[in-house]
């Protein structure tokens, strides 16, 4: 009988010798690729942590000890032996476990990650907490990896950590990759302490850290006796551990960066799920990495910035040809903002590409270091909309509202890829103010997308239909869906169809002549409707007095979990079958009085 099997909670783990520990963690190392070879997700992290994972459950009082992850990808393990084994197999799915840690879905779940570089704040806050309430005997472990500690708001934590008497423990995950390879000097600095050859202060202990390490996060039996030795040192610790992702996987261990999350693959090979279909349309982020290199090999003004993402935004094809204008700053998103604006101020043309959540982590830079000064920075943001299987923290759906109310900041969306292509191009040509362009996660619907480069003008709009009763004003994407929704309606000759392209500036003259030709309207994004691009359309409306009622199909006020891109829109009742009743419900209603 397997040892796996005994344990529902981490009760159950302790009761286990410290001998047993190791055949633990070789039979939840094959549950996690069991499970992942064939229903997918985060792999190597998982796989990287799984005897860190066993040691703290073991060593620490767990729920009542507090236990940070840091992101979130690493937490698979720790799921597993918190209750969560027999639901494991409905991770990431419509109605299942979540990818990441969620406090309303287990209590060893203290608190919710999904974003990087949080753990060290909001542990501090708990021990602070602790403290206060005045309980001495209870712990706060944060386990954070080292592109993570990288990122200013972990720095933060740990500068003030430092000048408290808080009982924190931070474990430094160190495998030199978050998603991508790690970047930067404090990259090099963790290295040269592996090596044994970095400068005699050590960054740690400078911030009053009990600094311990670096050690082999693969031995069960040094990690808890480190950790139990750790359990009577009061005050801020941290453990440098030596981890390395995708531990027990030969094919994750050899390709760190696509095994972080590979899709479907041979449990026991490791070998990836060939695709059948190859003449598919591209994806939006691959549109994006070409074409920055096209534009970038006639116009040497072009740079390129991505916070840590470079392969999953596909500025790594930037990074490849042209490098020494590429730039990865690492988990740093403000920084890559302002980075960005110093550029700008400079006159070069800067493509900052950054997933729409991740922006949201930047906004006051945005505001006070760009649109405040007007400088034209490009901001590219990747997987707008529902994202799907990472659920809350992760969809893109809040950008169009967020950044709608910022002065001089033009907000564009393709419906396809030659409008991302052709936007980029305009863009690179020379604004006067910055522009963000929103597009989706996913693959776009066009074969021959690489067609010759066209200017857009500014604030115009395209009609894709003419109709004589009700007009359809879609934005992004997602138009397509409306699209394919207006052909299989009732009536597809009285639908209009209008792909706004600009949420700022709307395009005037277009929607002058929809209110004059149009009682009934629908408007659809794939994001919030609160203060979105319908909000947008019904604020022009009510100021030029057009009477009728605007229809808004978007997200509702509401946080979105995670399933399929597919099933979340259908949730969402922005999907072709929800989009098409909509039409034939307001087409069979009477024509409101003129």
């Amino acid at each position: 009988m397997g040892q796996l099997s005994k344990i529902q909670y981490p009760k159950d783990l302790r009761e286990l010798s410290i001998g047993d520990l190791p055949l633990l963690a070789k039979e939840l190392r094959e549950f996690i690729i069991d499970i992942i070879s064939t229903k997918e997700g985060h792999l190597g992290a998982s796989l990287g942590v799984v005897e860190l994972t066993i040691a703290l459950h073991y060593v620490f009082n767990t729920p009542y000890d507090k236990i940070i992850w840091d992101v979130g990808h690493q937490a698979y393990g720790h799921k597993i032996l918190t209750g969560r084994k027999d639901t494991f197999h409905t991770n990431r799915q419509l109605g299942g476990i979540s990818g990441f840690p969620k406090m309303e879905e287990s209590e060893y779940d203290v608190f919710g990650t999904g974003h990087s570089s949080t753990s060290i704040s909001a542990i501090l806050g708990m021990a602070l907490a602790s403290s206060l309430k005045g309980t001495t005997n209870q712990h706060h472990i944060a386990i954070i990896g080292d592109a993570s500690i990288a990122s200013g708001m972990a720095f933060e934590g740990l500068n003030h950590a430092g000048v408290t008497d808080a009982n924190v423990l931070i474990i430094l995950n160190d495998n030199a990759i978050g998603i991508d390879p790690s970047v930067g000097a404090l990259k090099k600095y963790l290295t040269n302490v592996k090596k044994g050859t970095a400068k005699e202060e050590n960054i740690f202990e400078c911030l009053n850290f009990d600094y311990s390490g670096p050690i082999d996060g693969h031995n069960l039996k040094a990690l808890v006796e480190e950790l139990q030795r750790l359990k009577g040192i009061k005050g801020p610790k941290l453990l440098h551990v030596i981890t390395t992702k995708g531990k027990g996987l030969q094919k994750a261990e050899e390709d760190q960066v696509t095994y972080h999350a590979p899709g479907k693959f041979d449990r026991i090979t490791g070998e990836r799920q060939k695709g059948e279909n190859t003449n598919i349309p591209p994806k939006y982020q691959d549109v994006f990495g070409h074409s920055i290199v096209e534009l970038a090999q006639t116009n040497q003004n072009i740079i390129g910035i991505t916070p840590a993402m470079p392969t999953g935004s596909s500025l790594k094809i930037m990074m490849e040809q042209i490098p020494d204008r590429a730039i990865d700053v690492g988990i740093a998103e403000q920084h890559a903002v302002t980075l960005a604006a110093g550029m700008a101020a400079e006159g070069l043309q800067v493509f900052c590409n950054v997933y729409s959540t991740f922006l949201q982590r930047a906004y006051d830079q945005i505001i006070h270091d760009v649109a405040i000064q007007k400088l034209p920075v490009i901001f590219c943001l990747d997987r707008a909309g529902l994202v799907g299987e990472d659920g809350p923290t992760h969809h893109g759906i809040f950008d169009i509202a967020y950044l709608r109310c910022v002065p001089n900041l033009i907000i564009f969306a393709p419906m396809n890829e030659m409008e991302l292509r052709n936007i980029m191009y305009t863009a690179q040509l020379g604004l006067d103010r910055p522009i963000a362009i929103r597009y989706p996660r996913g693959r776009g619907v066009t074969l021959n997308w690489k067609t010759p480069f066209q200017k857009i003008t500014i604030g115009t709009a395209k009609r894709i239909k003419k109709g004589t009763k009700l007009s359809v004003l879609s934005i992004g994407h997602i138009g397509n869906a409306a699209a394919v929704a207006i052909e299989q309606c009732i009536a597809p000759e009285k639908v209009a169809h209008y792909n706004m392209r600009f949420v700022k500036p709307l395009d005037i003259k277009t929607l002058d002549y929809i209110f004059s030709s149009f009682d009934t309207i629908i408007t659809l994004e794939d994001g919030c409707k609160l203060g979105g691009f319908g909000s947008a359309i019904l604020e022009y409306a009510n100021e030029v007095g057009f009477s009728h009622k605007i229809h808004i199909m978007g997200v509702e006020d509401r946080f979105m979990g995670h399933g399929t891109i597919e099933e979340l829109h259908q949730l969402s009742k922005i999907d072709t079958n929800t989009i098409t009743i909509q039409l034939n419900n307001l087409l069979h209603a009477p024509q409101p009085p003129s």
